[in-house]
């Protein structure tokens, strides 16, 4: 997978922790943990879930926990919710997520793991086409702004 070189390339970067074996754990917003999101590991069953640590993963355990359902595309790609976007930083941040979300990470975990690494992977791709074209992007803000009601 990843050859010897390759890792402290990362750690250099800044995408991979010295002293880690897993995935890097990334922040999350405090406002996208709130709803129905469960703040307790599903393998492991420690409280805190990935609050604690910080990420998509389980801080006790390692274990890729499910997505947020209420988290908005603005805050999963860490970028201000304004139409004017960085998408160089946006690209960046898409590339960074898929290598720690990508279901081809997850063929050898469990395949509540692999389901959940799916559907991180599909929200992912989904924020970054939506940023990435100011029409899309636009229609998105006013969703944001003023939820239809159908």
């Amino acid at each position: 997978m990843l050859g010897g070189r390759t890792r402290p390339l990362l750690r250099v970067w800044g995408l991979w922790p010295t002293g880690v074996l897993g995935r890097r754990p990334l922040s999350c917003n405090a406002e996208s943990l709130e709803g129905s999101y469960s703040l307790q590991c599903w393998n492991c069953g420690s409280g805190g879930g990935p609050v604690r640590g910080n990420g998509f993963f389980c801080p006790r355990c390692r274990a890729l926990q499910p997505p947020d359902p209420t988290r908005d595309h603005f805050s999963l790609m860490d970028c201000n919710r304004s139409f004017r976007v960085d998408t160089v930083k946006l690209q960046h941040r898409y590339q960074q997520l898929q290598r720690l979300v990508h279901p081809d990470f997850f063929s050898q975990r469990s395949q509540t793991e692999k389901d959940f690494s799916e559907k991180h992977s599909t929200l992912v791709n989904d924020a970054y086409k939506t940023l990435l074209a100011p029409l899309s992007r636009g229609l998105y803000l006013m969703t944001l702004k003023k939820p239809r009601k159908f």
